[in-house]
């Protein structure tokens, strides 16, 4: 692996000054006011310049106080994080407006956006209508499958769902020694690395399937890898759990060993939202575009699955459930702000990964794509390295049959990318969506979850890392 590019393109994500000189004199990064050729979201839209690296500085502002806002001052980052996140948004969406004029770029993150927090919605409020109660004993072993059911699940009704379900019953039946790990393996497991195996189970990759990839690729290619991966994690989450005791005193509580599920009506919504994933005009050639709007026919089911899965709920369900709508609140704010944010970040490492993708392996490309991942949301900073990829070998990742061709020549570099998206989603809060989601349910629930650094210390590094190292040393140290 190229050690020096891939922390040329990790360092791009975190710039704080303007005009810093971080290449050599042959790979210069082109400063604000040059013109390139349009970077993945506006490939065919003619030509653009490319932001100054200080406009980098409003998304590490916004991640810095994300990370210590909930610990350093709680309450006036409880009040005022929307306001927050909308402001240095605002910031970004004024100078492309203004300064670069680039009007494509806003609308296209816009689309984005949409899409995003369309699908989280409907999720969340769908399999909020949905009890499930697991009248057992909590053991390690019970924990650990249901862990893994949920890795399995996730599939099929994507990483927001799958947590969405069973996030709850998962912290009821730990009832008395529910502890922050249980959660961050859960985050770990259900929300993230489970969803790797088709383009429904997590956001990057339906991107992928949506510019051509095969939808069954992903299993295919994949599976070798996520198998052991989850099987790891899961062992690492049973050695721990065996050593939790707090649950000891429920010895005398009688258990009638049932799961019962309530509130199955709401699968039907879940079944449309589903369906509804592949209504887009670039996988079914019949389904109306509704451009220029930022969106299409699948973003109305979505919304519209939101207000009737709620008016037509149970009340005692959602009662018991605990539900509200702050979780989700909480996300749509802090997430526009980070979809607005990241537009420069993900130009500059965009164009840059172009100029050095005959010099990155698939190795390098997995730890890019990988760390950025973690800090940057997963979906664009994929698609940014597909289109580099495929500018590696000619192909344009705008073009069908190149992505289609690029998925057969060169499986290796896109299992590297497709496994780093999905897999480095977990490595903070902000990686993936039902991340954040997962946390504000269990922090409302009354458990103390740890903060933004303590989640990176003393969980995703020291147990995430080595993990990750050991995939890459399997599958793509040397190679490519």
């Amino acid at each position: 692996m190229k050690t020096k590019y891939l922390l040329v393109l990790v360092l791009f994500g975190f710039l704080f000054m303007s005009g810093t000189e971080l290449f050599a004199a042959d790979d210069p990064v082109s400063p604000a006011g040059t013109t390139v050729v349009a970077s993945e979201g506006e490939a065919g839209h003619g030509e653009h310049e490319l932001p100054a690296t200080i406009m980098v500085l409003p998304f590490a502002l916004l991640l810095l106080m994300i990370a210590t806002g909930p610990l350093f001052y709680h309450h006036f980052w409880e009040k005022y994080y929307p306001l927050i996140a909308i402001v240095l948004g605002a910031i970004t969406t004024v100078y492309y407006l203004a300064i670069l004029h680039d009007y494509h770029s806003l609308l296209h993150t816009l689309a984005e956006y949409l899409s995003f927090i369309a699908l989280l919605a409907s999720l969340f409020v769908a399999s909020g209508g949905i009890l499930i109660k697991v009248d057992k004993k909590a053991t390690p072993m019970l924990n650990t499958i249901i862990l893994l059911i949920g890795a399995v699940i996730a599939n099929i009704i994507g990483t927001t769902g799958a947590s969405m379900l069973l996030i709850r019953p998962f912290i009821k039946v730990n009832r008395g020694r529910i502890k922050p790990y249980h959660v961050i393996f859960f985050i770990f497991s259900v929300s993230n690395i489970g969803g790797a195996l088709t383009p429904i189970g997590d956001p990057p990759l339906f991107l992928g399937f949506l510019r051509g990839i095969d939808f069954f690729w992903f299993i295919g290619n994949v599976w070798y890898i996520w198998l052991p991966t989850i099987v790891l994690l899961l062992a690492i989450f049973f050695i721990i759990d065996t050593r939790n005791h707090d649950g000891d005193s429920y010895t005398d509580v009688k258990y009638t060993g049932k799961i019962e599920m309530t509130g199955s009506r709401n699968i039907i919504f879940l079944m449309i939202i589903l369906a509804s994933v592949f209504l887009d005009p670039a996988v079914l050639s019949w389904v109306p575009s509704l451009s220029p709007l930022p969106f299409g026919i699948r973003e109305i089911i979505m919304f519209s699955v939101v207000y009737l899965a709620y008016k037509t709920a149970d009340n005692k369900i959602l009662e018991e459930n605990e539900f509200d709508f702050e979780p989700i609140k909480e996300v749509a704010y802090l997430f526009i702000g980070i979809f607005a944010t990241m537009i420069p970040a993900l130009q500059l490492i965009a164009h840059e990964a172009k100029i050095l993708g005959d010099q990155l392996d698939a190795g390098t490309f997995y730890w890019a794509t990988g760390i950025l991942s973690g800090f940057l949301d997963n979906a664009p900073t994929y698609l940014n390295f597909l289109a580099a990829e495929l500018g590696k070998f000619g192909g344009d990742v705008n073009n069908i049959v190149d992505v289609h061709n690029f998925q057969i020549e060169h499986p290796l570099y896109l299992q590297a990318i497709s496994v780093a998206a999905v897999f480095f989603g977990a490595m903070t809060y902000i990686g993936n969506g039902p991340n954040f989601m997962v946390k504000s349910i269990c922090e409302r629930a009354g458990i103390k979850m740890p903060s933004f650094f303590g989640y990176l210390v003393k969980y995703s590094i020291p147990i995430l890392i080595p993990i990750f190292t050991l995939v890459w040393l399997v599958f793509y140290y040397g190679k490519g």
